[in-house]
Formats: structure tokens, C-alpha cells, sequence
């Protein structure tokens, strides 16, 4: 993409003026927004930013007058219109959409690359640092200064100039490549689908039947099957047709290697880049450069973190498999096949119905998808003191919905988009974004914007969209992440809201997970979608009986992601061809089966590798994040789950503080004392 001269372009242009990315509205218009309104509107909001940016960087000559809060708005539109595009392209994808993304990247990744290591900019903050004003900063506004300067550092500001061209060009190729390997996941989930006769399909729920069925072209009255969680996951768990069951499984293990979209050849170029990166800054690792300002610190440490997790796990691990093989035997006989990758979910979803006579299927009827959503917003006003009600703007597609969010005074502190169902273009698993940062301002506050989606199930024929428990604990996380951007009171947009070490960033997420479980809070919405009647008492028990059921194995499957990537960026893997066999290798210590000889979920692992950073070095942080929201939500426990006063200092101690203090502070604020880290095994039943 082609550069303008700082000022070559003006909003008054009339091509700018009507460019919907530009639209000084709240809501965004992305009814709209189409893929030729990319480039234009990025090349102004750079041309714009490297202007303030010069501006800045002439502060001590001209004055300081707004230093810092100049600096934090710089570059809030760019980021904005960056987020606005890599959304449209995981939910709207096709090729359009998809080149306007990638002609983006490179200019704007050299942008930010250009802010990180800007010379005048990195002298003004250090004069700026020596000021008067500086020295009484109150301690918000003096963390996001020192942090700001830290930053520099990281972003290569100290390196010489011939250093500086390498990180520029680094990170350059790592946006690039990493958008590559994200979009060819994308593409071999949404290119494969299978067709076969109802036959094949003994043993599924009858939705799935209903929700796959053709009924029209060349393949009416057969069943579409595709290796979207709402089709792959109940054909692993219910189907009785262990070929289907193996075919559909070895077809998700090659989404990322097929002809012309093959991750394998992508991963050691990303590990190869990172390395590099690293070294180039001065760290030992990735894992070093990525984690110095998590709570986790340093890569070894998250490494310890993770195996002793592993350790402590291991023996009920091994008993539960123990106990998966005598009721396979039991049920399938002494000469059947060993257990394979494609038979766990399935035979482990028939031992949980023989242990604690529950099916999956009984709960969904209670899980309508809108009282789903009622029952959270419920939870949130008791406890958060919020109002959610719906709201009316422009979307990207029929699914999506919208929202508004007022806390106890009446202040519209934020408004969000909801899109939770799958669809050809849509890139799988849940997340939410932040879209529009707020907070206060002057005498009133401005409010956030933010998105939710997923891949939930999703309505089929004349049945409602009814949700699995797993799923429902999916929407109460990403609405967790959402309060946590919507609830924000941090003055300084940078340290606001979801801006927190990855390690605590799932913390409000985790923790909401919990309200799925409780009685008093299901009884707010786990009703039948057709008699109203309640979620029985006898269904509820067996469902919390099951709760922990193969806990273990749940754990260690968390734990391998974990491991594996933490070998990746710490060097423990070479980066050689042997790459997928030494990750194959140790992801096999945590597996109740061995992987297939081509496993292949490196190369459709988009936590770990569809952007420059992500959960690179940090999948630990899942895990990481559990242990605090295993401890923090004893404290609801003690005191009530829907007590107003706890949910108020949860919001008071983490929810409204975003990055304005170290997330160690802001647990122990909520605690009052450090986090226990056995929490989390006492819950899962392991301790």
C-alpha cells in the first residue's frame, strides 16, 4: 500500500467524507462499510497519526500542554478501523474482504512498528518524565507514563538504526504471515462438508438430524455435515457410526494442511520470526520478551506453573482412563478395536450417562438461548448493578443483535453487538472485542462499545435456538470480558478495561462461568422452552454430580495446549522439520490415546498463531486465570452469589480498573490477601 505525505489528504474530501470508517458516530455503520473503503481510510488515519505524532514529538520545544492525554488518543481511530476490518473479515469473510485486510497490515503494522521506536517521540516522553507536572501525577496517569516508557523499550526504541530496520521488517512479515496461516484455517473449516444418508446419523439427536438435513438440489434428503462445532461436536459425542465418527475426525485434523492453505509450512517461518524478534530486543526467548509484563514474569516460570499443575493431575488422570478402558471392555467386549482419538467423546459421553444417568440433551430444552441471555442480564443487574435492555443500530448481518448498558444512576456506560451463531464466512470458537473505548470525561462519561461472538447452536426448523450447559458457561466468559470493557472507569483510555496482562485478563471472564452452576442463579432462567417449567431439581443434581466427571482429562487437555506452546517459544522444540513430531511427542503425555501419526493441530491453532502475538507463550494463561477465579469466587460463596455488596467490590477491585494498578494489587484489593493456587484443584475435584 502506497503511503500519502503526511497532510496529502483531507476528511473534507469527498471520498473521505462519505467513507463509512470514518463516520463520527457512535454506533458503527456496518451496513455500510464495504471492503474498497479500506485502504483509503487507512492511508488518511495514518497520514493523520504520523502528524500528531510529529506534533508530539515537538513538545519540548513548543510545551507539554496535554502531554499525556494527547498521547493516549494518538491513535484511537486507527486501532479502531484496524479492529472494525479484522472483524468483518472473521465474520463476513470472502475475498474481497479478505485482500482489504491483508493490503492493510503491512502499512499499519509499519506504522505502530515506526510509533514504537519514533526517536522524538521516545525524547519528549523521557523530557516530559523530568517535568514538574510529572513528578504529581496522580498514580494512574503516572503508571500509564512509566509503562509508556517500558514500552518504548520493548518496541526496539534503544536498538540502532540497522537493528530498527530488522524489528520493522519482523514485524511487518509476522502481521503478514500470521494473517495468512488465520485465513487458511478459516478456509479448511468452511471447505469441507459431507453428505450421507440419514442411516449414518443413528445415535445423533434429532436436532442435529433436523438442523443437517438437504432438502433440496443434488443431495436432498441427505445430511450435510461440516466441522462446525455444532455439527462436529455432537457427531464425535452421539454418533454410533464409528467410521463417520473417525472420517469427520481426521478432517478437522486437516483443516490447516490442505492443498494451497497448508499451516505446516507457515509455523517454523512464525517461530523462526519470533525467535528473531526476541533475540533482536535483547530476550532470551519469545516466551521472556512476551511474558516480562504478565504475572507470570518469565517463560521458565509459567513453565513450573504448567507442570506442576501436570503433576499434581496426573494420578487421577490415570485413573480415569483406567476406569474409560474397564467400560469400554464392559460395554464394547474384549475383542473390540483400541480406543481411538474419534471413539473418546463418544465413549466418554456413554460412561457419563451410565455413572450419573445424564445426557447432554436432557438440559438443552432449559437453555433457550434468549432466556439464556435474560437470565445473564439478571445476574448482572443483582450483582454488577447494570441494565442491559436491547437497543436499535446497524449490523452486519440479520443474526447480530444490539444492546445498551446503564448502571444504577442512569449513565449509558456502554453498548455491545451480540453474534452468536455459525455461518459459511464466520471464523469459529467465541470472543469478544472491544470496538470503542470510554470512560470518564470532564463532568460526565463517555460510553464504550464492544462485541460478543460465537458459535452456538443455532435455531433449526420450529425448534428454538437451545443451548448445550457448555455452551451456556460460553456466553456468561465472553460476557465476563465484556464487563470487564463496559465497566471500565480508568481515565486513561490505554489502561482501560481488557488492556491487562493476558494472565489476568481472563479472570472477569472465568469467574462469571461460575453463576452456571449455582441453583439460585439458574433459577433465574433454565426453564423449558415449551411447558416454562423449571430445570428439575433431580436433573440439576445429576448435572452437579457430573461437574467434575473426567475433570482431569479436561485439565491435562488444557495443560498439553499449555505445554506444547510454552516448548515452542522457549526453544525446548527445535525449529526444524522434526517440529510436528517433537510437538506430537510431547502433546502424547497428556493424551488418554495416542495422537494420530499426522496430528496435525499446530497447523489449525489460531490462539497460538493467527496473529503476530495472541496466546503465543501465554496459552498458560488460561489456566493461570482459573486459579484466580477458582479463588476469588469463594468469596461470592461465602458471602452470597448474588450478593449486591460483593459484586460491587468486585467491580470496584477489578471490573472498573482495567490496567490502573498491577493485577496483583487489584486481586488482593478484592481478597485481601494473595491468590491460593490450590483453589482451582479443589473446585475440579483434584486437590
Amino acid at each position: 500500500m502506497t503511503k500519502p505525505e503526511t497532510g496529502s489528504v483531507s476528511v473534507q474530501d469527498s471520498a473521505l467524507s462519505s467513507n463509512p470508517l470514518l463516520a463520527d458516530t457512535f454506533w458503527i455503520p456496518f451496513d455500510r462499510i464495504r471492503p474498497e473503503h479500506v485502504q483509503p481510510a487507512t492511508e488518511h488515519l495514518i497520514a493523520q497519526a504520523r502528524a500528531a505524532l510529529d506534533d508530539l514529538a515537538r513538545a519540548p520545544q513548543e510545551g507539554f500542554a496535554g502531554f499525556l492525554d494527547r498521547l493516549d488518543t494518538l491513535t484511537v481511530t486507527l486501532q479502531q478501523v484496524h479492529t472494525i476490518v479484522s472483524h468483518l473479515d472473521g465474520v463476513v469473510s470472502d475475498d474481497a474482504w479478505r485482500a482489504a485486510k491483508n493490503a492493510m497490515l503491512p502499512a499499519v503494522s509499519a506504522f505502530f512498528t515506526d510509533l514504537g521506536m519514533h526517536a522524538g517521540l521516545h525524547a519528549a516522553l523521557k523530557a516530559y518524565a523530568q517535568t514538574p507536572e510529572a513528578q504529581t501525577l496522580d498514580p494512574v496517569r503516572a503508571r500509564y507514563l512509566n509503562l509508556s516508557l517500558d514500552e518504548f523499550r520493548r518496541s526496539g526504541a534503544d536498538l540502532p538504526q540497522e537493528g530498527q530496520e530488522r524489528l520493522r521488517a519482523l514485524n511487518v512479515e509476522l502481521s503478514e504471515v500470521t494473517s495468512r496461516y488465520g485465513s487458511n484455517s478459516m478456509d479448511g473449516i468452511t471447505a469441507y462438508s459431507l453428505h450421507v444418508p440419514g442411516e449414518r446419523l443413528a445415535g445423533l439427536p434429532d436436532r442435529v438430524k433436523q438442523a443437517t438435513l438437504v432438502t433440496e438440489g443434488e443431495h436432498a434428503g441427505q445430511h450435510r455435515l461440516t466441522l462446525h462445532a455444532p455439527t462436529f461436536m455432537p457427531v464425535m459425542m452421539y454418533a454410533d457410526d464409528r467410521t463417520l465418527r473417525e472420517e469427520l475426525f481426521r478432517a478437522f485434523n486437516a483443516a490447516g494442511v490442505g492443498e494451497g492453505r497448508d499451516n505446516r509450512a507457515l509455523l517454523p517461518l512464525i517461530l523462526n520470526l519470533r525467535h528473531e524478534k526476541a533475540a533482536l530486543l535483547g530476550y532470551a526467548t519469545f516466551a521472556d520478551f512476551v511474558l516480562e509484563d504478565r504475572m507470570a514474569k518469565t517463560g521458565e516460570r509459567a513453565v513450573r506453573f504448567e507442570q506442576d499443575l501436570t503433576d499434581r493431575t496426573r494420578p487421577a488422570f490415570e485413573r480415569e482412563n483406567a476406569e474409560l478402558e474397564a467400560f469400554y471392555r464392559e460395554q464394547a467386549g474384549p475383542d473390540a478395536p483400541p480406543l481411538a482419538a474419534w471413539d473418546l467423546a463418544y465413549w466418554t459421553e456413554k460412561q457419563r450417562a451410565a455413572l450419573y444417568d445424564l445426557d447432554d440433551e436432557e438440559l438443552r430444552p432449559y437453555f433457550e438461548v434468549n432466556r439464556v441471555l435474560d437470565g445473564l442480564f439478571e445476574v448482572a443487574r443483582r450483582l454488577f448493578g447494570v441494565k442491559v435492555t436491547p437497543a436499535s443500530a446497524p449490523v452486519w448481518h440479520p443474526d447480530v443483535r444490539t444492546y445498551d448498558m446503564h448502571d444504577e444512576e442512569g449513565t449509558h456506560v456502554a453498548s455491545f453487538y451480540a453474534d452468536w451463531f455459525p455461518r459459511e464466512g464466520k471464523r469459529g470458537g467465541a470472543w469478544m472485542n472491544p470496538l470503542k473505548v470510554g470512560g470518564p470525561d470532564g463532568d460526565g462519561f463517555r460510553p464504550h462499545l464492544g462485541l460478543m461472538c460465537g458459535n452456538m447452536t443455532p435455531p433449526s426448523g420450529d425448534l428454538p435456538a437451545l443451548l448445550s450447559h457448555d455452551e451456556v458457561e460460553t456466553v456468561f466468559h465472553e460476557f465476563g470480558h465484556l464487563l470487564h470493557h463496559s465497566l471500565s472507569r480508568v481515565p486513561v483510555r490505554e489502561l482501560s478495561g481488557t488492556s491487562v496482562a493476558w494472565d489476568f485478563v481472563e479472570l472477569p471472564s472465568h469467574i462469571m462461568e461460575n453463576w452456571t452452576w449455582n441453583r439460585e442463579t439458574l433459577a433465574l432462567f433454565a426453564r423449558h422452552y415449551r411447558t416454562d417449567a423449571p430445570l428439575p431439581d433431580d436433573l440439576y443434581d445429576r448435572m452437579l454430580r457430573a461437574r467434575n466427571f473426567r475433570a482431569a482429562n479436561f485439565a491435562m487437555r488444557q495443560y498439553s495446549f499449555g505445554t506444547v506452546d510454552l516448548a515452542l517459544h522457549t526453544g525446548r522444540i527445535p525449529v526444524d522439520d522434526t517440529l510436528m513430531e517433537r510437538a506430537r511427542e510431547v502433546s502424547a503425555t497428556f493424551m488418554p490415546v495416542a495422537p494420530l501419526s499426522d496430528d496435525a493441530r499446530l497447523a489449525n491453532f489460531g490462539h497460538l498463531f493467527a496473529s503476530p502475538v495472541g496466546y503465543a507463550a501465554g496459552y498458560y494463561s488460561y489456566k493461570w486465570a482459573e486459579t484466580l477465579d477458582a479463588d476469588a469466587f469463594t468469596r461470592f460463596e461465602q458471602e452470597g452469589v448474588l450478593n449486591r455488596d460483593t459484586g460491587r467490590a468486585f467491580v470496584d477491585a477489578v471490573l472498573s480498573r482495567g490496567n490502573s494498578a498491577p493485577p496483583e494489587t487489584l486481586f488482593g484489593e478484592f481478597m485481601g490477601r494473595e491468590p491460593d493456587p490450590s483453589a482451582l484443584l479443589r473446585r475440579s475435584g483434584l486437590a
